[in-house]
């Protein structure tokens, strides 16, 4: 048996952000090289199952995220968490831009003790260098529960590059990680 046959592939690994409208974050690591996928959800409430119409209102406590399946050889978490603090403003509490509630807050979800770990070196390092005027707000919480949210949520970006709030706000924040991250774009979005 050759060697390349002996080579086993690394496990998948998950990554969860939220950083404002689920949107935004999931037109940018659909085009990162090494994700396998993205899913558009809602994480860290107290009910089960919520609905996209619950979330808005608040009540329910959850967060608008993403969760990624990544391949670790191809980019690493630390890689997906310095994107995650580009394409968002991590020193605003409940809010970006013009999305406001505790659904749009800063949160990062980790699935285990490494990714804690990056987690708050990287928010330390960034403090450290005082990149931001005003301190980071982003929550660094272990993994809850995670819902994926309605279909029709699913993929927004693609099948709506031209809706109002997609060619206003989504796009923009693409351009800005496209222009910055050209190394881990992936070659089908070259």
């Amino acid at each position: 048996m050759s060697d390349s046959m002996n080579k086993t592939h690394s496990p998948l690994e998950r990554a969860t952000l939220g950083g404002g409208c689920f949107w935004c974050l999931e037109a940018v690591y659909q085009q990162i090289k090494g994700v396998q996928s993205v899913v558009s959800g809602y994480a860290g409430g107290q009910t089960s199952n919520p609905t996209y119409e619950s979330v808005c209102s608040g009540e329910t406590g959850h967060a608008e995220i993403v969760d990624i399946q990544f391949d670790p050889e191809q980019v690493s978490y630390r890689d997906l968490l310095e994107i995650f603090f580009v394409i968002h403003d991590p020193t605003t509490l409940n809010y970006q831009g013009n999305d406001h509630g505790t659904q749009y807050r800063s949160v990062i979800y980790t699935h285990s003790e490494q990714q804690n770990q990056i987690a708050h070196e990287v928010v330390h390092e960034l403090e450290a260098s005082k990149i931001y005027r005003d301190p980071v707000v982003t929550q660094i919480e272990v993994a809850p529960t995670i819902y994926p949210a309605e279909d029709y949520h699913q993929n927004y970006f693609q099948q709506h590059p031209y809706q109002g709030y997609c060619a206003a706000v989504v796009a923009p924040k693409l351009a800005k990680f496209r222009a910055k991250f050209q190394s881990l774009i992936a070659p089908q979005y070259t």
